[in-house]
């Protein structure tokens, strides 16, 4: 079709990579694909990838994209990438991937975050410094626990990108960053949009860290044109122009139109997140949450849970349950699950801050001991840490009409329910699931755009591309609000034990 604008976007998650056609000039989405990624995981919270499978999956997932949307991949103007946040990947000088990617999700550099935090002054420090309070996931204590536990491959780093710029470096031979992602990597200044270069002069006086840092870009701004042999590789158009991209909350953010104040996207994943977009950079003086900059020119103070939908997965494999069966249980018990509470810390936690932390089940007794009740209590648990997350938004003056809910999870009317009664505020899903993936394909169109002008603006290209499932509507129901309150409140009286 002559008159379509196809976007090519891409997010590289966790346990798989997603990739979407977009047709930017009707704001449909033509096809999808994914490809899966597996986990290294190892004691003391290692959580590691190694970075080739990731590039097996782009061109998986984007074949399939393509085959699904029936285009011509030479056809695509642009490509987005979102990646997982806060991953470290080194290259050395040939631009050869040094170690495998250590994520978000690894806890192995704890002892190496707390000495950085007491490095900066505490949580305090931590956040007149950089607007942020570092923690484990974040990737600087990567580094630091890459000099100590592998100094032969910290004397060989040319190159530190995330895992969204690697990607980006390895479409385009460009190592840049732009400023969203950057927000997550504990040695960027979220006021100022810098690095801060003394932080990583700090960990190694030689300078190699500062000299291996990407450029940082604008949002709006293309990292350049896709090289030709990938083009090839991939079967796309070797003019097609690759967007600076962004994390995958960023990318979401715009995925689901949330690029101005009142919006409130929350992600029930394998990890949870709940992000707002802010036009200043109002730091919360809460360590826990995280007042990144957005990949659309502002801020997007967010909060994010380690144990989501790998907690409630958890519980589904351990009674052998597909989808439907452990929705139905859910269904079944009551709210406050005849009292048994599940702190799901299986990972450690950030949201509340209980990195040391593990899973624990409480109020158990002859009569509650069932498998409706266990479902419905992780369910119901993972929950209640968005709801702590979500208030200390809400504490911080960030309003909350309403909830675009999107992650694996928002496909369950259940949990869809549980979110509007914890959280008293009605919730409603995107048409398309794979936020991350559009947010990276809309921001490629924006990109273009601004190659071409301004034809377009990205609240013109989210209102024409981002569509809500009226269908998923769901509002909190008074009785189950009250119900929910009381249940919260049990939860937050056992995490103080802790």
């Amino acid at each position: 079709m002559a008159n379509q604008q196809l976007f090519l976007g891409i997010d590289c998650g966790t346990q798989g990579t997603k990739a979407v056609v977009l047709d930017a000039r009707s704001g449909q989405v033509l096809g999808q694909g994914a490809a899966a990624h597996s986990l290294i995981s190892g004691a003391n919270g290692l959580r590691e990838q190694d970075t080739a499978q990731w590039l097996e999956a782009i061109a998986l997932a984007t074949q399939r994209a393509l085959l699904a949307a029936e285009v011509d991949g030479q056809a695509i103007l642009g490509i987005g990438v979102s990646g997982q946040q806060h991953g470290l990947v080194l290259l050395d000088d040939r631009g050869q991937v040094l170690r495998p990617a250590k994520l978000w999700c690894d806890t192995e550099s704890t002892p190496e975050n707390d000495r950085l935090l007491a490095h900066l002054g505490g949580e305090k420090g931590s956040l007149e410094r950089l607007g942020i309070v570092i923690a484990p996931g974040y990737t600087v204590s990567k580094l630091l626990w890459t000099k100590e536990q592998h100094p032969e491959v910290f004397a060989r780093i040319a190159r530190i990108l995330l895992p969204h710029d690697y990607l980006n470096y390895w479409l385009t031979g460009r190592s840049c960053s732009e400023y969203g992602d950057a927000s997550g990597t504990g040695y960027f200044n979220v006021r100022t949009r810098q690095w801060d270069l003394q932080l990583l002069r700090d960990i190694d006086p030689t300078g190699r860290l500062q000299a291996a840092l990407p450029e940082l870009i604008d949002a709006h701004q293309p990292v350049g044109t896709i090289l030709p042999s990938i083009a090839e590789h991939l079967g796309i158009n070797p003019k097609a122009l690759v967007s600076s991209g962004g994390g995958d909350n960023m990318m979401g953010a715009i995925g689901t139109g949330n690029i101005k104040p009142g919006a409130i996207t929350m992600s029930l994943g394998s990890s949870g997140t709940v992000y707002a977009y802010a036009e200043q950079a109002n730091v919360s003086p809460d360590a826990s949450v995280a007042t990144f900059c957005s990949s659309s020119g502002g801020w997007l103070p967010l909060i994010c849970t380690m144990n989501l939908t790998n907690a409630t997965g958890a519980i589904r494999e351990l009674f052998e349950l597909d989808i439907e069966a452990f929705n139905a249980l859910v269904e079944q018990a009551p709210i406050g699950a005849d009292g048994v509470c599940m702190l799901p810390f299986l990972n450690g936690e950030r949201v509340p801050a209980l990195p040391h932390a593990s899973g624990s089940l409480l109020g158990l007794t002859m009569t509650n001991l069932t498998r409706a009740n266990l479902c419905r209590a992780v369910v119901e648990g993972t929950t209640f840490g968005l709801r702590y997350g979500l208030d200390l938004l809400r504490h911080n003056g960030l309003q909350s009409r309403s909830i675009c809910l999107i992650g694996g999870g928002s496909k369950s009317p259940v949990w869809r329910q549980i979110v509007a009664d914890i959280m008293n505020t009605p919730v409603i899903c995107t048409e398309h699931n794979e936020a991350a993936a559009l947010g990276a394909a809309i921001q490629a169109a924006w990109c273009k755009s601004w190659a071409n002008g301004h034809e377009d603006s990205l609240a013109d290209l989210c209102d024409r591309c981002v569509k809500l499932d009226l269908a998923s509507e769901t509002l909190p129901i008074a009785v189950n609000v009250v119900a929910c309150q009381q249940a919260y409140e049990r939860y937050q009286q056992h995490v103080a034990t802790l």
